[in-house]
């Protein structure tokens, strides 16, 4: 079963793996969870001690994910300064890929690079794809207080605020108790 694939893209599901609204918001709390979304992504995650004091791995991954979060917090002129800043603190090669028998110029890690640094060119990579595809505008953060997971609305008017239904729902009913109690 997948726990961490919702949107299909490491940047945006990498970043909600932090959920305000569960008891304890981390999801990503030890190395097995981190090989567990890795799995997922098909990617391999990097050796990681079995002590739990010592989470090197785990830990970058965490930062980097707060540095994501931070990215995609901006409104869409200043998120994209602020990718930029992200991807150029990134140990990054270029590579040509075959995508459908045409050659596609993408960054890539380089060999030997750590979890953290993967999943993050990663991310720069699928959110230069989310933008090429027109859809920069519509990558958002959830209204709904506390959460802030980010998605991309795909809806038709282009106006949706929440990233699920449950949120919807949350936000539409403090709304209403609100309105009844004053």
């Amino acid at each position: 079963m997948r726990q961490y694939v919702d949107t299909g893209l490491v940047a945006l599901d990498l970043a909600n793996t932090w959920d305000e609204y569960l008891d304890e918001p981390e999801r990503l709390p030890d190395p097995a969870a981190l090989r567990q979304f890795c799995a997922e992504f098909g990617e391999s995650p990097g050796e990681e001690p079995e002590s739990p004091g010592e989470q090197p791995e785990l830990a970058a991954v965490r930062e980097m994910r707060g540095r994501l979060r931070a990215v995609l917090a901006c409104e869409p002129p200043e998120r994209t300064r602020a990718l930029a800043r992200f991807a150029a603190g990134l140990p990054t090669r270029v590579a040509v890929e075959d995508v459908d028998g045409v050659p596609v110029l993408r960054l890539a890690a380089p060999d030997g690079a750590g979890t953290a640094d993967r999943l993050a060119v990663r991310a720069v990579r699928e959110l230069l794809d989310v933008a090429a595809a027109g859809d920069w505008t519509r990558l958002r953060l959830c209204a709904a207080s506390p959460c802030r997971d980010a998605f991309i609305d795909r809806s038709r008017p282009g106006r949706r605020q929440f990233c699920s239904t449950r949120c919807a729902n949350r936000a539409h009913a403090a709304a209403s108790r609100a309105r009844h109690h004053t």
